[in-house]
């Protein structure tokens, strides 16, 4: 296929996601005030708790039964290397630009967290619908491109609702840990200042009380033993405030959220074949169950695309946020990224990790191209730190993102076909 070409099938999905989002952008307009505030609150809540775990769990459970789950086993590799990698450079990014130490989580998220979610599961059907896509058959394509988007989708979001939401609250309450685990520090400073006064007076009883030779010989060894004894306790304390702080900062709860509960449902699903087969199917005696999840999944695509782009309307706010920390994020997400997910995608196929399939090494390299994941803008608005500033980076992101994941598809599809 020409270079043209592909440029168009790239552009189509990325255009109809843009035109949905600035459909959002119009009904969360003052004048119109359709999606207000309130609004996109109880929505947000029926796509986190109904729509987007239907997705995530229909995507997995209608999976093609000519493509093993367990074949797939790279997926999780390559979005944890995209953390990894984005992690670092986010890190890099907030230390060279002094970014303010509460917005240090929300820039690493940034970097770190694509959108594996509505993007993708836009863009690949609507490639594989165009007719000069170099995927094959569109109906082949779909059915296996989704599986793929799926099984991506899901990791991501267990990712995102685990690494990210953990990493920007550790960082917003920074502060407030530091309090804690300084009083911890100095209560146990206090217990050992008691604990050798308590030491010195039993000797200086013992000494005065004891004869000269039981000195010598029993309250030595009762010595030795409670010195054991402290040793063990001290021991114990200092392992206790470590599980402790390890508690505060990582919220081990959040996995249970209806994301993370629907991947594993559709993954237990997709693996185990006699549950697969009483589900999925034309003659499946349960397919109704399969069916009525499909229909609820097929509402988040829309309507998480209607939120984004009522959010983005706040991204035109004024912010105190640094256009050097907004342009290194940028060069991050579009530049730098995706240039090492060729390097880790051609590395893997060069042995064999990720099977001969195109479109699978499409997706792939998809995931190191793709703006930062919206959820990132629900958890801000959990913890209330850097609401506004994420507003603006969503904003600029998504606005390259028009062009720049255009861009990266048509460059990808050239060097897979």
């Amino acid at each position: 296929m020409e270079i043209l070409e592909l440029f168009v099938v790239a552009l189509m999905p990325v255009l109809e996601t843009l035109f949905i989002a600035i459909v959002g952008l119009f009904l969360a307009v003052d004048r119109v005030n359709i999606l207000c505030a309130a609004a996109r609150h109880h929505l947000n809540d029926l796509v986190f708790y109904v729509f987007f775990p239907a997705l995530l769990a229909s995507g997995l459970v209608n999976s093609s039964t000519e493509i093993s789950i367990l074949s797939l086993w790279f997926t999780p590799v390559s979005i944890l290397l995209t953390f990894i990698i984005g992690s670092v450079l986010g890190w890099i990014l907030v230390k060279v630009t002094g970014a303010p130490k509460q917005l240090h989580g929300l820039v690493i998220g940034c970097c770190a967290a694509g959108n594996l979610g509505n993007l993708p599961v836009i863009i690949i059907p609507a490639t594989c619908d165009e007719k000069n896509n170099p995927f094959g058959d569109s109906s082949t394509c779909s059915m296996n491109g989704m599986t793929y988007v799926s099984l991506s989708m899901s990791i991501g979001a267990v990712f995102v609702w685990s690494y990210v939401y953990n990493i920007i609250r550790a960082y917003g309450n920074k502060d407030d840990v530091g309090i804690k685990v300084n009083s911890t520090i100095s209560e146990q400073k206090y217990d050992k200042s008691s604990e050798i006064f308590s030491d010195s007076s039993r000797e200086a009883l013992l000494s005065k009380s004891i004869p000269c030779y039981e000195v010598h010989e029993a309250p030595v060894e009762l010595l030795r033993g409670s010195s054991e004894d402290r040793t063990k306790v001290t021991i114990f304390k200092k392992i206790n405030v470590q599980v402790n702080k390890l508690v505060k900062i990582v919220d081990l709860t959040i996995l249970l959220r209806p994301p993370t509960i629907a991947t594993i449902v559709g993954l237990i699903i997709g693996v185990v074949t006699p549950i697969h087969h009483v589900l999925v199917g034309d003659n499946a005696p349960l397919r109704v169950i399969a069916n009525s999840v499909s229909l609820l999944g097929e509402a988040a695509i829309t309507s998480m695309t209607l939120i984004m782009g009522a959010n983005l309307l706040r991204g035109f706010k004024r912010s105190k946020l640094s256009i050097w920390l907004i342009i290194g994020i940028t060069m991050v997400r579009f530049i730098i990224l995706p240039l090492c997910g060729i390097l880790v995608i051609k590395a893997a196929q060069s042995f064999g990790m990720v099977g001969s399939d195109p479109l699978y090494h499409f997706v792939l390299l998809l995931q190191y191209a793709v703006p930062p994941a919206l959820a990132i803008g629900t958890i801000t608005q959990l913890f209330e730190v850097g609401e506004t500033e994420c507003s603006v980076i969503m904003f600029w992101n998504y606005v390259v993102a028009s062009i720049a994941v255009t861009l990266w598809s048509t460059y990808y599809m050239w060097i897979l076909s």
